[in-house]
């Protein structure tokens, strides 16, 4: 058996796939009824402050390329989540934009996003929950 301070198998990288494994499916089991995947429900949470974003700014928030949103976008379109429109200053640049039932649809993420959180980590210290964001940042960092 670890200790607490040491993550399975000691590889602190395989004990956030395994955490995100399983976070993800405590999101999809959650969130069942909106019928996304888990790609569309972290586009749609990414989106739910409002904002209108570039296809490059979503891709860096999701941490994840462009190109690879494609297939994510499209079914959200279809759907009617989002809308693709152009930069009003470069029309070559495509603005990602919630709709009036991906509104709905993002809140519904959030909070639950919010809840699973506080579920998880409402009991903990603050700089331990402090650490941890340190510790994602560090490794996201490493990322090519």
């Amino acid at each position: 058996m670890t200790s607490p301070s040491v993550p399975p198998y000691g590889s602190a990288l395989l004990a956030l796939q395994r955490t995100t494994h399983a976070t993800l499916q405590i999101l999809m089991a959650e969130l069942v009824d909106l019928d996304l995947t888990a790609s569309e429900i972290n586009a749609l949470a990414i989106l739910a402050d409002g904002q209108a974003r570039t296809v490059s700014e979503l891709g860096a928030a999701a941490g994840t390329r462009p190109t690879t949103l494609t297939s994510v976008l499209d079914r959200l379109e279809r759907r009617g989540h989002i809308t693709r429109g152009t930069s009003p200053g470069d029309r070559r640049v495509v603005v990602i934009e919630l709709t009036s039932s991906g509104g709905p649809a993002a809140d519904t993420i959030r909070q639950t996003l919010a809840a699973v959180e506080a579920r998880a980590l409402g009991g903990l210290p603050a700089e331990a929950v402090a650490g941890f964001y340190t510790v994602l940042r560090a490794l996201a960092e490493v990322s090519p």
